[in-house]
């Protein structure tokens, strides 16, 4: 019943930036952690970013100082802010949540489709 969905993905230049999207949608109670992993051709995954349901936030070494997570609580939906992108940043992109569903006791984890960032001249 639960579903979240990212958006914002696409092709940039070197040095350009994008701002990815991602919404929870359902019979939802509660929101948790959110963050975003990113998955590229022949390497593992990544946790990129992570943001409590407070908004603190923890970011991969290789990411700090240009992608910036967010939150909007009333809207269920986490940002990815990414400036000053190099082509090592080309991925598919994924949103996840640990979501509570109305009229069930636990908080399960769940993910987005992905969307696809490719960064190149």
């Amino acid at each position: 019943q639960v579903q979240l969905v990212e958006s914002g993905g696409g092709l940039v230049q070197p040095g350009g930036s994008l701002r990815l999207s991602c919404t929870a949608s359902g019979s939802i109670f509660s929101i948790g952690a959110m963050a975003w992993y990113r998955l590229a051709p022949g390497k593992q995954r990544e946790l990129v970013a992570t943001i409590a349901s407070g908004g603190s936030t923890n970011y991969l070494d290789s990411v700090k100082g240009r992608f910036t997570i967010s939150r909007d609580n009333a809207k269920n939906t986490v940002y990815l802010q990414m400036n000053s992108l190099k082509p090592e940043d080309t991925a598919v992109y994924y949103c996840s949540a640990d979501i509570r569903s109305r009229g069930l006791p636990l908080t399960y984890p769940y993910w987005g489709p992905g969307t696809q960032v490719t960064v190149s001249s």
